[in-house]
């Protein structure tokens, strides 16, 4: 498969529609979460600060240097999703002929299960650690870019959001309890911790 982030966006835009298995849910949450992050970066390099000072333009720079890597990280997880799919989707059409080929069939099967929920819950690590960002912009950011920074915080709440999705669906079928419970564990911790960022940045976009 060629790499879905070197399409155009009219090409992407069409892939999602595609009747096709990839990309699906798992890369739209990837990509949400890079651009928001993306929306986030923009705001803190616009060279008009809210309070103009030397302080706050040193805030955004540290902000969008950091959202860098998150926001590169989040483009390669579109395409690292629907890879990890396509595993799951080659581990059901294995052979299960004989009781040897059921046995590597469901070892398979469970490999690229884990491999297809630890996608996601990359993507939910970089959208929450890009949303610990926001508060910074939204408090330093122009005024004037307000909105963007509000649309930047609803994509990382979508990517977030998507990507539990995927995750809760995929580790109904690992049979590894105790990998299960970690990444439900995980799924909560994010979650909580990303409704209090979003507060956060939405209550400094208010002030």
């Amino acid at each position: 498969m060629s790499l879905l982030m070197d399409l155009t966006g009219r090409q992407l835009i069409e892939a999602f529609s595609a009747p096709d298995p990839t990309p699906g849910g798992g890369s739209a949450a990837a990509f949400a979460g890079s651009l928001g992050a993306s929306l986030l970066m923009m705001v803190a390099s616009l060279p008009k600060t809210r309070i103009g000072t030397p302080e706050s333009a040193s805030a955004l720079a540290g902000a969008a240097a950091t959202l860098r890597p998150l926001r590169d990280r989040l483009t390669a997880l579109v395409d690292e999703d629907a890879r990890a799919y396509e595993a799951v989707v080659g581990a059901y059409r294995l052979p299960k002929a004989t009781d040897g080929e059921k046995g590597m069939r469901q070892a398979a099967i469970q490999d690229a299960l884990r491999r297809a929920t630890d996608a996601p819950l990359d993507v939910m690590r970089a959208a929450d650690a890009a949303a610990g960002h926001a508060v910074t912009v939204a408090r330093h950011g122009n005024p004037s870019a307000a909105s963007d920074v509000g649309v930047a915080l609803e994509l990382l709440r979508a990517a977030v959001a998507g990507a539990a999705l995927n995750v809760s669906i995929n580790v109904t079928q690992v049979r590894d309890v105790e990998y299960v419970a970690g990444a439900t564990a995980l799924v909560r911790q994010i979650e909580e911790g990303m409704r209090a960022r979003l507060e956060a940045a939405q209550e400094a976009l208010r002030s």
